[in-house]
C-alpha cells in the first residue's frame, strides 16, 4: 500500500493505526481512508464472518443453499456506506415446481416441507382457468404430500344451494396409482362431512357407497380415508376424496392437515374461476348486444330511395366518410340528417368507434355544457356524482351535435377550441381532457344570417362550413315518396302483426301529390298512423292523415309564381288553399275538412262563399 500524503486531513488508518508511510497488507487487514471502511482479503468470504456463522461454513455442502457465498455470481456483496446488499434474485425458487435447489429433502421437517409444497401449490391453483385443471392439479398436490394413493375432487352441482348428497355429487377430477381404480366415497363420510362443513379422517373404512358397483376382485378396503370439504362463506362446494390401500404409511393428522389447507385453497381457486367465467359472459353478452346494436343501427342507417338526387347524396356520403373534416349537414327539419350523419359514421374509418348525438336545442345553455363536457362532483346544485360528457363519450368516434345553430355565444367559443385541437375541462374541473372525435354538426337554420346578425361566431362557422351536405327535401324528390311509404309500411305492420297487403291507388296518388312540410318525418309518422287505423286490407286516402300546414319554403311566401312575388288577400290564399286541397282528394270534403282542421259544415260554407268549382267572384 503506497504511503498516505503527510497533509492529508483524514489520514489513512489499518486496523485502527494511521499510516504515514509505505505499508505492506496481509489478508484480513481493514483500511478506513475518510469514511470509506475496506477490507484487504483474498478469499470473499473471509470479508464478511458475521455472515458465515448464520448461514453456514464456506466450503459446506450447502453453501450456496443457506446463504454464505456461493462461487456463482447469484450472491453479491456490497458495501455502501452502512447498507449491506448480501443476496440478488431474479424469482424466488420456492414457486419453481421443479426447483434444483440442493436441499435434502429429508433433512427438513415435515412441516416445513409440506409448507414449501402448499406454497407452490397455491401460486400454481392461481394460474388455472378452468375447473377441470384446477382439481387434477389439487391431486397432484395432495398425492405429493400425503400418504394416500386414490382420491377424487367432487363438486356440488350448481343449483344445490350448498346441500347435496353422495348421489347428486359430481366427480370432476380422479386418480389411482394402485389398482383397483377410483372408487366414490362413502355415503356415511359425505354426510358427516356435509352437515358439520369439517375434514375427517377415519381408519380402516369399507366401502359402502352404493355410486358405483363394486371390484371383480372383490370389496374395496381402504386404511385410511380422509374427507374434506371445499368450502366457501360456510357453504359447502364440494369434497376431497383421498384414501390409501396400502398397510403403511397410512394417512395420518398432519395428512388431514395438509388435505384440508389444499381443500381451502381449491376453493378460493374455484370462486376466482366462477368470477372469471361470469366477467367473461358478462363481456360476451355486451358485446354481443353492442355488436347487435351496432348492427340495427347500420340498418337504420341505410338511406331509403333510389332517385337521382338521392344516388347522387349516396355518392357524396362515400366520399366525405374516409376525411377526418368536420362535417356540416343542412336541410329542413324532418329530412333525416341524423341518418346521413350515421351513415358517414358507418362508412368511415371510425365505424367500430361510438357515435354520439345531441341536440343542442333540447337543453338549457348550462345543461348543455355539462352534457357537452362533463361535470365534476358538486360543480352545481344536482352534480352529486362526476360525469363524463358528450365528447369523452365519443372519444376515437363519431359526436353529431344536432341543430348546432341554438348553441349560445358562451358555448360556441369553448366548443371552438376543442374543434381545433385544445383539450377541455369538465364544468366545475381543472384537469384539461383531449379526446380524438370527428364532429358532424347539423343545421335547419340559416347560419349566414345568423352570423350577420352576431347570433352565431363567424369564426365557428368557417371551422364548421369544412365539408357541407345539402339534404334536399322530400317535396324536391317526388320519386322517393312512395319508396319511403312502402319501407315504412313493411316495418310497421311487422311489429303490428297487421295484415296491411299496401296501399291503394287514390292513396299513392294522394301521397305522390302531398307537398310534406315534415318531410320524412312526417311520412313515417302518417304511415305508422295509418297501418293502426286502417280498416280494410288496404290504405285508404281516408287513413292518411295529412297536415294542412305549407312547407318550410312556402310559410315564408305562399303566392310566388315563379320568381315574381303576386300580392294576394288572405281572403284569395285561403280560397286557393281549399281549392287545391279539395282536388288534392278528389272532392272528398270529409277528408279535405280533416286535412284543413275545420268542421265539415264550415268547408261547406266556405265552398259556397267562394264558389268553388265554379267561376269565382271579385273579392272585396
Amino acid at each position: 500500500m503506497d504511503s498516505a500524503r503527510p497533509d492529508s486531513r483524514n489520514g489513512t488508518v489499518v486496523d485502527g493505526e494511521r499510516v504515514q508511510a509505505d505499508y505492506r497488507l496481509t489478508p484480513g487487514d481493514v483500511v478506513k481512508i475518510a469514511h470509506v471502511q475496506l477490507a484487504f482479503v483474498d478469499n470473499l468470504t473471509s470479508a464478511f464472518p458475521e455472515l458465515n456463522s448464520e448461514f453456514g461454513e464456506p466450503g459446506s455442502p450447502d453453501e450456496t443453499v443457506r446463504g454464505g457465498i456461493p462461487s456463482d455470481s447469484n450472491v453479491l456483496n456490497e458495501t455502501i456506506e452502512s447498507t449491506l446488499i448480501t443476496h440478488r434474485r431474479d424469482e424466488t425458487r420456492f414457486l419453481k415446481l421443479d426447483s434444483d435447489d440442493g436441499v435434502d429433502e429429508s433433512a427438513i421437517p415435515r412441516l416445513g416441507r409440506s409448507a414449501k409444497k402448499l406454497c407452490r401449490l397455491a401460486f400454481e391453483l392461481g394460474q388455472q382457468n378452468n375447473t377441470a385443471a384446477v382439481a387434477n392439479l389439487a391431486l397432484d398436490g395432495l398425492f405429493d404430500g400425503t400418504n394416500v394413493d386414490a382420491g377424487a375432487v367432487w363438486i356440488v352441482p350448481p343449483g344445490s344451494n350448498g346441500r347435496a348428497s353422495a348421489d347428486k355429487l359430481k366427480v370432476v377430477a380422479s386418480r389411482s396409482d394402485e389398482e383397483p381404480h377410483y372408487h366414490p366415497l362413502s355415503s356415511f363420510l359425505v354426510d358427516t362431512v356435509f352437515r358439520d362443513g369439517e375434514a375427517v379422517l377415519a381408519q380402516h373404512v369399507d366401502d359402502d357407497s352404493n355410486l358405483a358397483s363394486r371390484d371383480s376382485k372383490g370389496e374395496i378396503h381402504s386404511t385410511g380415508v380422509i374427507c374434506a370439504p371445499i368450502r366457501r362463506d360456510r357453504r359447502v362446494l364440494g369434497l376431497v376424496h383421498l384414501y390409501s390401500t396400502k398397510e403403511e404409511p397410512t394417512p395420518d393428522p398432519h395428512d388431514l392437515e395438509f388435505t384440508l389447507a389444499v381443500a381451502d385453497n381449491l376453493a378460493l381457486a374455484l370462486r376466482n374461476i366462477e368470477k372469471q367465467q361470469k366477467l367473461a359472459e358478462d363481456l360476451s353478452q355486451s358485446r354481443n348486444e353492442v355488436v347487435q346494436l351496432r348492427k340495427r343501427l347500420e340498418a337504420e342507417s341505410e338511406i331509403v330511395g333510389s332517385s337521382h338526387i338521392m344516388d347522387k347524396l349516396k355518392e357524396e356520403i362515400g366520399k366525405v366518410a374516409p376525411s377526418r373534416g368536420t362535417v356540416l349537414i343542412r336541410g329542413e327539419s324532418g329530412v333525416g340528417k341524423e341518418l346521413v350523419a350515421q351513415a358517414v359514421h358507418y362508412a368511415s374509418p371510425r365505424k367500430n368507434g361510438p357515435f354520439v348525438c345531441i341536440n343542442c336545442a333540447a337543453l338549457s345553455e348550462s345543461l348543455l355544457e355539462s352534457e357537452l363536457f362533463g361535470h365534476e362532483k358538486g360543480a352545481f346544485t344536482g352534480a352529486t356524482d362526476r360525469k363524463k360528457g358528450k365528447f369523452e363519450a365519443a372519444d376515437q368516434g363519431t359526436l353529431m351535435l344536432d341543430e348546432i345553430g341554438e348553441m349560445s355565444p358562451s358555448i360556441q367559443a369553448k366548443f371552438l377550441r376543442v374543434l381545433e385541437g385544445h383539450p377541455f375541462e369538465r364544468v366545475g374541473g381543472s384537469q384539461a381532457i383531449k379526446v380524438d372525435v370527428r364532429v358532424i354538426a347539423a343545421t335547419n337554420r340559416d347560419l349566414e344570417k345568423a352570423v350577420t346578425e352576431k347570433t352565431f361566431r363567424r369564426d365557428l362557422y368557417f371551422r364548421l362550413h369544412v365539408i357541407e351536405v345539402l339534404i334536399p327535401p322530400l317535396r324536391k324528390r317526388p320519386a322517393d315518396v312512395i319508396e319511403l311509404a312502402l319501407h315504412f309500411l313493411e316495418r310497421y305492420t311487422e311489429e303490428t302483426g297487421r295484415k296491411i297487403r299496401g296501399f291503394s291507388e287514390q292513396a299513392f296518388e294522394l301521397l305522390r301529390q302531398y307537398r310534406w312540410p315534415g318531410n320524412i318525418r312526417e311520412l313515417k309518422n302518417v304511415v305508422e298512423r295509418a297501418v293502426l287505423y286502417a280498416r280494410g286490407e288496404y290504405i285508404e286516402p281516408c287513413d292518411l292523415a295529412l297536415s294542412s300546414l305549407s312547407t318550410a319554403s312556402e310559410s315564408a311566401d305562399l303566392s310566388v309564381v315563379g320568381k315574381q312575388f303576386e300580392f294576394n288577400s288572405l281572403a284569395e290564399m285561403e280560397r286557393t288553399h281549399i281549392e287545391a286541397t279539395l282536388k288534392a282528394t278528389n272532392w272528398n270534403k270529409s277528408r279535405t275538412a280533416s286535412i284543413l282542421g275545420i268542421e265539415r259544415s264550415t268547408l261547406d260554407r266556405k265552398i259556397k262563399r267562394y264558389r268553388l268549382g265554379q267561376k269565382p267572384p271579385p273579392l272585396t
